[in-house]
């Protein structure tokens, strides 16, 4: 049983094939740069027991012709890892915004599409794409079934408390204005590691997911989603790579009104013009923790600021469930940073949250879950490397499996 998993960005395409009676990867790879110039592809696929590389640098004008060299190498007669693309079973699309409408993973239908183009407003740098790549995937796929697995399928056991927004009710009812949040395939798949990790299937987790993109999540002993960081649109809660996260709204009359800020023009200052970005001119951690390490004040300032935030939700999220069992790094910056690791958990220790920091550097970037905190801390802190592809291709095989 082979599943092909697609993250289609705007200008990307991330792809897995997956052995499901194995769950081994037997390639991989990301298309970048479509639709502009530098366009590469990076490729690897299985040959014996490791995966060898190929890289391509070529321009990509559209996804359809990312997707057609993906195609290409998958079945290549050299290095290919399946002679037809009747071999493979399935295949499951990541989707950030389903909004109310879904709960789990569905089989794509027209209806389908229909509902994620209308959340389009939602995820607007996300679900565009996301729904480019099933087209394209139809186009070369047209046989076989196609899943959709939404981000914000998981948050929806939230609580009205927790989703819902102290505005006229009318909003709620009428326009579906509520918290959905996001990243929640990504936050599942590290609880249910971290439960049989503690072989605790009730255990209550704190999930952190730090990336480019990042979210904190509050899970109880059911294994389900009861607050989330990222609300109405992936904008909110965590300052970001290049998004602001929580901020006054009165910020932005402010700017409009007074700053000669053009409505038109929040969006994008808010998305791709702020946070980490905002704050010192890089939107890359590892560029700031070089200039915070020589002293940088704006760099100081927005590490100082970014671990801070991330605190306040830890605690928030302890209130929020009487206690946690343990807390969840993941993702690009949380498996990778163990500054920042250190920084977010310093000074936590009345909650019982207190880091081993040697451990926590001689454990960054694991392959598989690692503890990193003192001897003395009541919790449990975990750097579990997240694996939303392998989460994708389960859901989807599920869901194949009920056809």
């Amino acid at each position: 049983m082979l599943i092909l998993v697609i993250n289609a960005g705007s200008s990307s395409i991330k792809y897995q094939l997956l052995n499901m009676e194995t769950t081994i990867v037997v390639s991989k790879g990301l298309v970048e740069r479509i639709g502009t110039t530098g366009g590469q592809l990076t490729h690897r696929y299985l040959n014996g027991n490791s995966l060898e590389k190929k890289t391509i640098n070529q321009e990509f004008p559209d996804h359809t012709g990312g997707m057609k060299l993906i195609i290409d190498l998958l079945t290549d007669t050299e290095i290919g890892v399946i002679k037809s693309l009747s071999e493979i079973n399935a295949v499951g699309h990541r989707i950030v915004q389903g909004g109310g409408d879904f709960n789990a993973p569905v089989l794509i239908t027209d209806e389908v599409k229909k509902k994620i183009e209308e959340m389009n407003p939602l995820a607007p740098l996300h679900n565009p794409a996301n729904l480019l790549g099933i087209e394209v995937a139809q186009q070369f796929f047209p046989y076989i079934p196609q899943v959709a697995v939404f981000d914000t399928a998981f948050h929806q056991t939230m609580p009205p408390r927790a989703y819902r927004y102290a505005i006229p009710e009318k909003f709620y009812t009428e326009n579906k204005i509520r918290s959905y949040g996001a990243h929640g395939t990504s936050h599942k798949y590290v609880r249910e590691q971290a439960a049989k990790y503690l072989n605790n299937e009730h255990a209550k987790v704190i999930t952190i997911h730090l990336g480019n993109g990042s979210s904190i999540t509050a899970i109880n002993e059911k294994g389900e989603s009861i607050d989330t960081s990222m609300g109405f649109t992936p904008l909110n809660g965590l300052v970001m790579g290049t998004r602001c996260g929580d901020i006054d709204p009165s910020v932005l009359i402010y700017m409009v009104r007074e700053c000669g800020v053009k409505f038109e023009e929040l969006d994008d200052l808010l998305n791709k013009k702020s946070g980490m970005l905002g704050m010192t001119g890089h939107s890359d951690a590892r560029d700031i923790e070089n200039l915070y390490k020589a002293g940088d004040e704006k760099a100081t300032l927005c590490l100082d600021l970014y671990s801070y935030r991330v605190k306040k939700y830890i605690g928030a999220y302890m209130a929020a469930l009487n206690g946690a069992d343990a807390i969840v790094f993941t993702a690009g910056i949380g498996e990778n940073d163990f500054q920042l690791r250190s920084l977010i958990c310093k000074n936590m220790d009345y909650l019982g949250i207190q880091m081993d920091d040697s451990k926590n550097k001689e454990y960054n970037s694991p392959d598989e879950i690692k503890e990193v905190q003192s001897s003395d801390s009541k919790l449990k802190i975990l750097l579990i490397p997240t694996n939303e592809e392998l989460e994708i291709a389960n859901n989807t095989l599920e869901i194949i499996s009920k056809k």
